[in-house]
């Protein structure tokens, strides 16, 4: 272990990984989502994408402490497990894919998904009547999929709900905790195929601290009376985060 931690010292871009995931625990503890979107692509320009995606979801941990709890309180708890048990399913065979398929089809694919339903919702697009349960569970389990693919678990959540009328803050929550759980869901199932190592253990735990405080910094930023600045940010994010995920920049 000291050796892996030494060597997690001396990765390449390390200020620049810190900076990204401060940004990123930010971002999280106000929107409820987005830490994947921004932490990835800046993290698999200095790492490869496997101790990238195995080291966000070990991060996760933190979460489970800093936001987690307040959002359990305020959250549709039958909704978020139901979903949860739906995304756990899926979640290995998408780390599964991982190990087979092409990490840039696979991130086209999400990113030309994300683009076509944000450009739907900013030209004023909602859905309308209330969420079925076929609907939550294939979100849930494609949330999950590409959770364990690509490491992207949020956006098709993210925009399936904001294309909905749930209230923001109730959206938040359940976004935060379906997240947090499912994006540390995904270290089981990397170690019983063998892409979880002490390397990816060692860059997780030393970029936990920073991601905490930027939840924590995040969540007291988040007003649920701002729901027009909510959706403006979520848009924001998921706009950039889909400009900085496109393979071309590999």
């Amino acid at each position: 272990m000291p050796e892996a931690l030494a060597a997690a010292l001396a990765t390449p871009g390390l200020v620049w990984i810190i900076a990204t995931t401060v940004a990123a625990g930010a971002v999280y503890g106000f929107a409820g989502f987005g830490a994947a979107l921004i932490f990835m692509p800046v993290a698999t320009a200095f790492v490869p994408a496997q101790l990238a995606i195995s080291s966000m979801a070990l991060i996760a941990l933190s979460s489970m402490v800093t936001v987690v709890p307040r959002a359990w309180r305020k959250a549709d708890k039958g909704v978020v497990l139901t979903m949860v048990g739906v995304a756990l399913c899926t979640i290995p065979l998408g780390v599964a894919v991982l190990r087979v398929a092409d990490p840039d089809m696979l991130r086209w694919a999400v990113i030309a998904l994300a683009a076509a339903t944000l450009a739907a919702l900013l030209s004023g697009w909602r859905r309308t009547g209330e969420d079925t349960v076929p609907a939550r569970l294939a979100v849930a389990g494609a949330s999950g999929f590409c959770g364990g693919a690509v490491g992207l678990n949020g956006p098709i959540l993210v925009l399936f709900q904001l294309s909905g009328r749930m209230r923001v803050e109730t959206m938040r929550a359940n976004t935060i905790v379906f997240l947090s759980v499912t994006g540390l869901a995904v270290l089981p199932a990397m170690m019983l195929l063998g892409l979880f190592d002490a390397a990816a253990l060692a860059l997780g735990l030393l970029l936990a601290v920073p991601y905490g405080a930027g939840t924590l910094l995040g969540r007291a930023l988040f007003d649920p009376a701002r729901e027009r600045l909510y959706r403006s940010v979520a848009y924001a994010v998921i706009g950039a985060a889909i400009v900085l995920g496109l393979p071309l920049w590999s």
